[in-house]
């Protein structure tokens, strides 16, 4: 039975394909472009995977020991894009496949794994004004919008670790314009449910704010490589963008705004409003890259309490957080690149308060991002602890 409804699917796909207008794209351009015969709607498939081997060791009184290993399928999604009745209404839909992808599994998610990344639509609706509906990543800091794809390193820093506010469901107001020939300025609202990505019971507390602003004095990147890791694209002229994002969580219920856990109480959730601050900048030319970030994190009243004022446990993580990193792309596509990053929880009580982060890298890029190995070496320096010595290595294919 299970093989004939295998069957009856397959033929139905290929009768459905075979009746559009397909073709397929170079490398890393996607595995399958479809329009339909009318050209309303457009699709385009794509996939790719990340694999991770990682190795750690204590530093005791100088001498390296407690060494772990670890291979994974770090990432492995399927992606979907295109446009419907019109270019200027397109979507996007992004499912994660990984244990990583879909963990969290809860009463809120209904129990079920946490396939969808990304479910939403953009409308330009006028001139320069795009509106997105569904669940995508919120206007955050520049390190956790970049796609886990075009990484300058195996993977983002302590800083977005710690401080990133993600995805969630909700609407947002895009915007962008020019106030010299060269000097482009974007604007991003959000207004969003507040409890991250995969919810389905509802909003717990109140809804969260978002808002972004980004300035780039010497014109556009090329192909968008202010959201893209290392300098891939070698512009001929300097480029810079400085970007700054407030975003509030009226009565957040999670104990990292919109990410970590949920504050539960035995009379529902404790409630408490949570404010993130972000400013960063990316700048590029030629081979060299460089870019800055700072986050810093504050709550009404970060110690979660139950109805009768006793603490429950759960502290909400405030601090502060800087990530500098830069890199050079040699014209054989080596490139060698260096970051330093370091989290200050002194304020919120959980865990170590000071972490800081030494890494250098070497990638070796193929074709660009979508297909390359990038190794990494870290020394983590955390307050109060050991210090650790970890190395990384991963491939990445994007088709």
């Amino acid at each position: 039975m299970k093989f004939k409804v295998t069957l009856i699917i397959l033929l139905v796909s290929f009768q459905f394909v075979t009746g559009q207008e397909t073709s397929s794209s170079k490398f890393g351009k996607g595995i399958l472009n479809i329009v339909g015969q009318d050209s309303t709607w457009s699709m385009k498939v794509g996939a790719r995977m990340q694999f991770l081997a990682l190795a750690s060791w204590e530093n005791n009184d100088g001498e390296l020991m407690n060494g772990k290993t670890a291979f994974l399928v770090r990432r492995a999604r399927l992606k979907f894009d295109g446009f419907a009745l019109t270019p200027k209404l397109t979507y996007k839909l992004q499912l994660g496949f990984t244990n990583r992808d879909m963990a969290g599994t809860s009463i809120y998610t209904s129990n079920t794994p946490r396939f969808i990344l990304d479910a939403f639509m953009m409308w330009n609706f006028y001139k320069n004004f795009e509106l997105w509906f569904g669940q995508a990543k919120l206007p955050g800091n520049r390190d956790g919008i970049i796609s886990s794809a075009n990484l300058q390193f195996v993977d983002r820093s302590i800083l977005s670790a710690e401080f990133n506010i993600d995805r969630d469901l909700g609407i947002q107001l895009r915007h962008y314009f020019n106030l010299t020939d060269t000097f482009v300025i974007r604007e991003a609202l959000a207004i969003s449910q507040g409890e991250g990505r995969n919810i389905t019971t509802g909003n717990a507390g109140g809804f969260q704010y978002t808002g972004r602003i980004e300035l780039l004095p010497l014109g556009l990147f090329p192909n968008k490589g202010d959201y893209i890791g290392g300098s891939i694209y070698r512009p001929e002229t300097p480029k810079i963008a400085i970007g700054a994002t407030y975003d509030f969580n009226h009565d957040a219920v999670k104990t990292r705004s919109n990410q970590g856990v949920f504050m539960e109480t035995d009379s529902g959730f404790y409630e408490t409003n949570i404010s993130t601050f972000f400013i960063d900048a990316m700048f590029k030319y030629k081979g060299f890259s460089f870019m800055g970030e700072y986050a810093d994190r504050n709550a009404s009243d970060p110690i979660a309490k139950d109805e009768e004022g006793v603490p429950t446990g759960q502290i909400v993580q405030v601090g502060k957080a800087i990530n500098l990193q830069g890199g050079y792309l040699f014209k054989n596509n080596w490139e060698i690149g260096s970051r330093f990053s370091t989290v200050d929880l002194s304020n919120s009580t959980v865990g170590p308060t000071q972490v800081d982060e030494y890494t250098l890298g070497i990638s070796k890029y193929i074709v660009g991002h979508k297909l390359k190995v990038q190794s990494d070496v870290t020394y983590i320096d955390t307050e109060n602890i050991n210090s650790r010595l970890a190395y990384r290595l991963q491939f990445e294919i994007h088709f």
